[in-house]
């Protein structure tokens, strides 16, 4: 689990969604609100929940079963399209659900095809309002080793502030030996970034150490300047900046 801020969330646990907010399933639009709701359900990121009239309710397909969580009894559905099901990844609330909560419906992230803030897309989970990333440019100098092997160097990275993760150091693919760089099949995305583009592996004395590098080719418009550039995980390599060793942070990527 990642080691994030203690107060990363607000003592109100329930807030307006400030933007418009639109889910597809299997090539229909599931929902569309501008009156969703932040949930922190837990302390690291909100799920959205929304007003039951913003639904297409004809795709949803009622259990008749209830499950009580803390923010009420929500009533089990699932999503249906033509063939197409999700079964059980919706919960409707009503009137003993929290304050502001009545007639609102959760959906399971991963149930959706895909989610929209505004017309950009989101993956992963909703963005944290209390999060934020940015992406620098400095002209700090970069070593990246692993087990004595030079694997990069740089004193042109960008470098990127994510709340609750240690410092990305981003650099030039110019900059980087990809004599030691093996590429790998994996694939991941991230809410605040995009879609990872691809992951390399790193090669050293024989022993292959997996998915060690990634690189945005299409990052989201607030870290356009880290598209194309290669970082590595602090977590599994050595860094040494501006001369200074670090030490390998503890994370949920360790």
């Amino acid at each position: 689990m990642p080691d994030y801020p203690k107060a990363i969330a607000p003592d109100d646990r329930v807030e307006p969604v400030p933007r418009r907010i639109r889910a597809y399933f299997a090539g229909e639009l599931v929902l569309d609100t501008r009156r969703a709701q932040y949930v922190w359900e837990w302390p690291f990121y909100p799920q959205y929940y929304i007003p039951i009239a913003d639904v297409n309710r004809s795709l949803l397909v009622d259990e008749h079963r209830t499950e009580r969580i803390r923010c009420g009894t929500g009533r089990v559905h699932g999503l249906r399209v033509g063939e197409t099901s999700r079964p059980s990844s919706v919960r409707c609330y009503g009137d003993d659900a929290l304050p502001g909560l009545a007639d609102t419906v959760r959906f399971d992230w991963a149930a959706m095809d895909s989610w929209f803030e505004e017309d950009e897309e989101v993956f992963v989970h909703p963005r944290n309002p209390y999060a934020r990333v940015d992406a620098l440019r400095s002209t700090r100098h970069v070593r990246v080793e692993r087990d004595g092997v030079v694997l990069a160097e740089s004193a042109s990275p960008v470098l990127v502030f994510e709340t609750g993760l240690p410092t990305r150091y981003y650099l030039n693919r110019t900059e980087v030996n990809f004599g030691h760089l093996v590429p790998s099949e994996t694939t991941t995305s991230c809410p605040y970034k995009g879609r990872v583009s691809r992951y390399w592996s790193v090669r050293v004395d024989g022993t292959v150490h997996p998915d060690l590098a990634w690189s945005y080719d299409f990052p989201t418009g607030p870290l356009l300047p880290i598209a194309g550039l290669i970082a590595f995980y602090n977590e599994k390599v050595d860094l040494i900046i501006d001369g200074e060793r670090l030490i390998r942070p503890q994370t949920h990527f360790s």
